[in-house]
């Protein structure tokens, strides 16, 4: 089931290809990360569904519906690029783009008023934009994106700027509009948030989607059957002990225990890893690596020559 589609989207600028035959399905009430590098592709396919540019071929559609303009209303937009009129007083300005969202002025204040106490920037009310810290402006332009309650948000790298206690704060409420019936899509470079908050995931580069699907199903197709265990002193190489087709990837000795980490065949799991080093050593922890989204993006974009430098990952 999808909340919203994407269908073989291609858009060109000149000689530039900035997407080609992208296509993404984004269930509803989850949120969809929409990752890769910067010039990868992930602005025009927001400005497309923002319907701020149109597609040269391909179709959206928003809970089935061919996407149309009567839909915008229906969306929240907070872009990378911030900005609000500086010389403007913060609740004058918080109150006009309330109302071109169609909020009425009465239920525009008491939200606002809800939303600016929640967020501890109340006394800021009747300040310039401009005497505001960049953290408190942004607090105002989440505000005023979610203000209309819409079903579907697109937040593009909500997080920047922002001191690790607003961002755990964001976090929460992206959560709670969640949990509230909102989908959202949600671009960033920071892959521990996508592994904290997304539900599936999109990684564009170079034009072209080239993974997707649930963080969970896409970490679990990527490990590698390699695990972390932890024993007593041992004096020889666990070499010595192991199976010919287990493989010790590294030995070292790590506050007074002995750590190592081991890839083990297919067809075994950690019960046999455990039967061939308990007679040997005593075991304090066994744990099976998983490898973060940073490292599977990394290893997807290096497997492609095609596609453009890591760099921009981290």
């Amino acid at each position: 089931m999808s909340f919203f589609s994407v269908r073989n989207v291609t858009k060109n600028y000149a000689a530039h290809k900035a997407l080609d035959n992208v296509s993404i399905e984004v269930p509803p009430q989850s949120i969809f990360g929409l990752l890769g590098p910067n010039g990868a592709g992930k602005t025009t396919l927001i400005r497309i569904i923002n319907q701020i540019i149109a597609p040269d071929e391909g179709e959206l559609f928003f809970e089935n519906e061919k996407l149309a303009s009567h839909h915008v209303h229906r969306i929240g937009y907070l872009p990378e690029e911030r900005g609000l009129y500086k010389k403007m007083k913060v609740g004058e300005q918080a109150l006009y783009l309330a109302q071109l969202k169609g909020v009425s002025k009465s239920d525009a204040q008491k939200k606002l008023r809800y939303w600016f106490e929640k967020f501890d920037i109340k006394p800021w009310w009747n300040k310039k934009v401009e005497e505001l810290s960049k953290g408190m402006q942004q607090k105002v332009q989440f505000i005023v994106t979610i203000i209309h309650e819409p079903k579907l948000l697109i937040f593009d790298e909500p997080f920047s700027g922002f001191d690790p206690i607003n961002v755990n704060l964001l976090k929460d409420e992206i959560l709670t509009l969640r949990r509230n019936g909102a989908t959202i899509i949600f671009s960033t470079h920071n892959m521990a948030s996508v592994e904290e908050l997304c539900d599936d995931i999109a990684l564009i580069n170079n034009s072209k989607k080239i993974l997707d699907g649930q963080v969970s199903d896409i970490k679990n197709a990527h490990k590698t059957n390699t695990f972390s265990i932890s024993f007593n002193e041992f004096e020889n190489d666990l070499r010595t002990v192991l199976p010919g087709n287990f493989n010790l990837i590294s030995q070292e000795v790590r506050d007074g225990l002995q750590l190592a980490h081991i890839q083990i065949p297919p067809d075994s799991n950690a019960n046999h890893l455990l039967k061939v080093l308990m007679p040997h050593v005593s075991v304090h922890a066994l744990n099976e690596i998983i490898p973060t989204m940073n490292e599977i993006f990394i290893n997807t974009v290096n497997q492609n020559p095609n596609l453009s430098k890591l760099n921009d990952y981290e």
